[in-house]
């Protein structure tokens, strides 16, 4: 993400209209005012140093208050809890991820274009999530690939196979295994790229060879 872009935010994450928000539970780990507010004093304090500053220099913004980087906290660890984040044995590395993006990116806030500050961090921390799982799941293709170069005669997957680690069904009990996905695999398996076919030469060119 660039500095200077604004995270794109999914419907599911903006802001719910008046009637659609009172139907719905308010959000009991982080108060969206609350935190609006201390985004609001602290995007005040920024601006006010880069102006004595002279410059858009961020090495001598002031740190983030010890509120909003709790907002950070929470918000990440509670989001590492969806089903679709839960299982995955790096959620610690997940969570260090998304708060180390919102310090990252907290300046682009703009308390004039958006009330939201949850919404925005949460968006934030849901793509440093994603990043990080592709990261880690490239280190484990690379060790399913060493592996499975290694076992030529398929004695690691019939091992797999006999003491019901993987589906009995499984075509591929090594992936299976890593957790990796067809997908997974097509998309970190280097291309191949293929050689150009040498162009033929002009027909003139075959007839003074002939002659």
């Amino acid at each position: 993400m660039d500095e200077h872009e604004e995270p794109i935010i999914d419907d599911d994450l903006k802001e719910k209209p008046e009637k659609e928000k009172e139907e719905k539970p308010a959000n009991h780990y982080v108060d969206n005012k609350e935190f609006y507010q201390h985004m609001i004093v602290w995007k005040k304090e920024v601006l006010a140093s880069r102006e004595k500053a002279g410059n858009e220099d961020r090495t001598n913004d002031p740190p983030v208050t010890e509120y909003i980087g709790k907002c950070f906290l929470d918000i990440a660890t509670h989001l590492s809890y969806r089903p679709n984040f839960i299982n995955y044995p790096y959620r610690e590395e997940m969570i260090g991820d998304g708060i180390e993006n919102c310090l990252m990116y907290c300046s682009n806030f703009n308390p004039e274009k958006s009330k939201n500050p949850f919404s925005y961090f949460t968006q934030i921390i849901y793509y440093a999530f994603l990043r990080r799982i592709q990261k880690e799941k490239k280190q484990v293709y690379i060790k399913y690939k060493l592996i499975d170069a290694a076992d030529i005669y398929g004695v690691v997957n019939k091992e797999l196979l006999s003491n019901s680690l993987v589906d009995e069904k499984s075509d591929n009990p090594l992936a299976d295994h890593f957790s990796l996905s067809k997908t997974d695999i097509e998309k970190f398996t280097p291309k191949k790229r293929g050689r150009k076919p040498k162009k033929k030469p002009p027909l003139e060119d075959l007839e003074e060879t002939s002659e």
